[in-house]
């Protein structure tokens, strides 16, 4: 009978090893920024600020990372975002219904992902073409519904955008001696569900397993009997379905539409699931690492911007840099992870 020292440690998979790598240096950074830069770091508000201010791109990473983890890219969740924002707030201000508002942004999302879907999985054209050319088209429908900015006037949406949810006991004392309680918006209760679900997709549910094993290598996914297409094309019709929602979270955030919202989210998206440790050749790759990939792009951006640097193009640079760290980092640790699979 062997002892239980004997007893050899399963190693992480590659998608829990790159998952705890981003969690960690997420973890040391911010710990970094209060130590160092102190000012509002040291609140609890700026962390809720991030959350506050990055719930609609976490939801659309959410759908870029399923799309990724299955092997494929969508590069129009930004436009789609831009277009239900532009149109719900048109809506609206014409006197619309609010709950129909909400039916209008998931009907938006998941039009563009079902048409995706089908171009991509069952006539097979690329999914950068696809993607592109509705990237296109939905960026020149906003433009078509208004060229001027639309502020949000309807009553019971504005009551829905000021409503708060405030944690007095991770708040914080103002100079004057007041209690400043912490406060979190609506959409970062709908961004952290959406995280939520696509993890129980990702982990439990059969069709979320199938994209891992589809992204992994497609011809093993058919002699395991999955259904490769109907598994690509359930995979777009999320990103789709994902990007309403994260524009209707985007409008409620800002209140106001206009033909720029939104514009560059996609690659923001596309570099927080890889900071996340998603692989773009797909099969690796962890929705709750995603999560934690756009908190660390977002806090960079803080910290240089709290570094005294405020010209636009610092954080373009330092994103960039921090893009090609990761990049690096997943290969150097993945290779040398396939070397002791070898020696072993």
């Amino acid at each position: 009978m062997k002892k239980s020292n004997d007893i050899r440690r399963e190693p992480l998979t590659d998608t829990l090893l790159l998952m705890t790598i981003t969690i960690c240096i997420f973890l040391v950074m911010y710990l970094l920024a209060m130590i160092f830069l102190q000012g509002g770091f040291l609140h609890s508000q700026q962390l809720f600020d991030l959350l506050n201010d990055n719930a609609s791109l976490i939801i659309v990473s959410c759908g870029l990372t399923i799309v990724m983890i299955g092997g494929g890219i969508d590069i129009s969740v930004g436009a789609v975002t831009s277009l239900v924002v532009m149109s719900c707030v048109i809506y609206l201000n014409k006197g619309g219904n609010l709950f129909v508002s909400i039916l209008l942004a998931l009907g938006i999302g998941l039009a563009f992902g079902l048409v995706h879907g089908f171009l991509i999985s069952y006539l097979e054209i690329q999914p950068f073409i696809v993607t592109l050319a509705g990237m296109f088209f939905a960026r020149g429908m906003t433009t078509i519904l208004s060229v001027d900015p639309q502020k949000a006037t309807h009553e019971g949406f504005l009551k829905l955008q000021e409503a708060k949810i405030e944690i007095p006991w991770l708040g914080y004392t103002a100079k004057n001696g007041n209690m400043i309680p912490a406060r979190m918006e609506i959409g970062v209760v709908v961004a952290l569900t959406c995280v939520i679900l696509v993890f129980i997709l990702l982990k439990y549910i059969r069709v979320g397993r199938g994209f891992y094993a589809m992204g992994g290598n497609q011809t093993s996914s058919l002699m395991l009997g999955i259904n490769v297409k109907r598994t690509r094309f359930i995979s777009y019709v999320l990103s789709g379905l994902l990007s309403g929602i994260s524009g209707y979270v985007f409008l409620m955030h800002t209140g106001a539409g206009n033909a720029t919202n939104a514009a560059g989210m996609e690659m923001n998206a596309i570099a927080s699931s890889i900071i996340g440790g998603t692989l773009l050749t797909g099969g690796v790759g962890n929705v709750i690492g995603t999560f934690f990939g756009t908190l660390t792009l977002t806090t960079i951006k803080k910290i240089v911007v709290s570094s005294g640097l405020n010209d636009p193009w610092w954080q373009s640079i330092t994103t960039g840099g921090m893009l090609c760290f990761f990049i690096l980092l997943q290969s150097v640790v993945l290779r040398q992870r396939e070397k002791n699979k070898k020696t072993n």
